[in-house]
């Protein structure tokens, strides 16, 4: 889970799980436990490019074949999917060394995919190693956030990781990574080193300093309901009718926690966990309906809780994605 900046309601902590894929080396976990461990996260760049330029079908079949190859690094370096979230994946892996190799290994089985329609596609992966809570085949923890917030900083084509981490790797790892900047981590009272794993030779492939600290904007959704407005930058809020949400909807349709919203990387989605359902209208579409589904939130737009936003004193919250 993320940390959370809000200008006005205090949120309940509140962490979801799921999970994929389980690969060799663990063992399905019904019981919290502890262990040292590579969380690493990887996403398809440009994946909303790559839905308007090719269609969804077309679209979702290039992104499965990247997450499938993605699915067999991992196995064959000992880890397991956590879990797989449209373009995203995340995963752990046993050691620092595993995690990078598997990150070197995610490049270039990427970069060996043949063209579609002269597009290549790419990646971009940010991973970190450290303590980690396991519970229900799900990780938690500061060594997970840290990892969420180095893929963040990553550019396609590129792996970023954590100087604590680097100090794990074997010495030969080490020679193929630098250091990029120490930048201030909300949450975090020291600054964390960031470095780069140089996985290719060319320096178009490197990043430099001033590209991380200035062009990774801060992306915050602002939230507007009832009179109030929320600024969400990290972590998850809920509403719903229960009086404990932070955005308490009043509408009887509305389930008592109705939905969530989650940031993953630098991506929100609406996260539909009711009984009547969740209607969404981006500015200028057509409204999409979810029931016990999931959407990612884009630009501007409202929420209406169990019944559609057009209809007469519908009860909405209104939504923006900056940065």
């Amino acid at each position: 889970m993320y940390r959370i900046n809000w200008r006005m309601a205090h949120p309940n902590s509140h962490q979801t799980t799921s999970s994929d894929t389980v690969s060799a080396g663990f063992t399905s976990l019904s019981t919290r436990a502890t262990a040292q461990l590579a969380v690493l996260f990887a996403d398809v760049v440009g994946s909303t490019r790559l839905y308007e330029t090719f269609g969804d079908d077309q679209a979702k079949r290039m992104i499965d074949e990247c997450l499938d190859l993605l699915r067999g690094v991992i196995q064959h370096y000992g880890g397991r999917v956590i879990k797989t979230i449209g373009d995203e994946i995340m995963c752990v892996l046993p050691s620092a060394d595993s995690g990078c190799l598997a990150a070197t290994d995610m490049h270039h089985k990427i970069m060996a995919l043949p063209m579609v329609s002269k597009v290549k596609r790419s990646i971009r992966i940010g991973f970190n190693f450290g303590p980690v809570i396991e519970e229900n085949n799900d990780v938690f923890g500061d060594t997970v956030n840290l990892a969420a917030r180095m893929a963040g900083l990553a550019k396609g084509m590129q792996i970023i990781t954590t100087g604590a981490t680097v100090a794990c790797l074997s010495p030969m790892l080490k020679l193929s990574t630098r250091s990029i900047a120490a930048l201030a981590v909300k949450g975090k009272g020291d600054e964390v080193d960031v470095c780069e794993v140089i996985w290719q030779g060319g320096e178009e492939l490197t990043m430099s300093t001033a590209s991380i600290a200035f062009t990774a904007k801060p992306i915050i959704l602002q939230l507007k309901h009832g009179g109030q407005t929320w600024e969400l930058d990290y972590d998850g809020i809920v509403l719903g009718r229960d009086p404990q949400c932070n955005v308490v909807i009043s509408d009887r349709n509305a389930s008592r926690q109705h939905a969530r919203i989650e940031r993953r990387r630098d991506k929100f989605f609406l996260v539909d966990q009711s009984t009547n359902g969740s209607f969404v209208v981006f500015a200028n579409e057509a409204e999409v309906v979810l029931r016990r589904e999931e959407l990612m939130l884009r630009g501007s737009g409202r929420i209406g809780f169990g019944h559609s936003v057009d209809l007469p004193e519908t009860e909405t919250v209104s939504f923006s994605v900056k940065g």
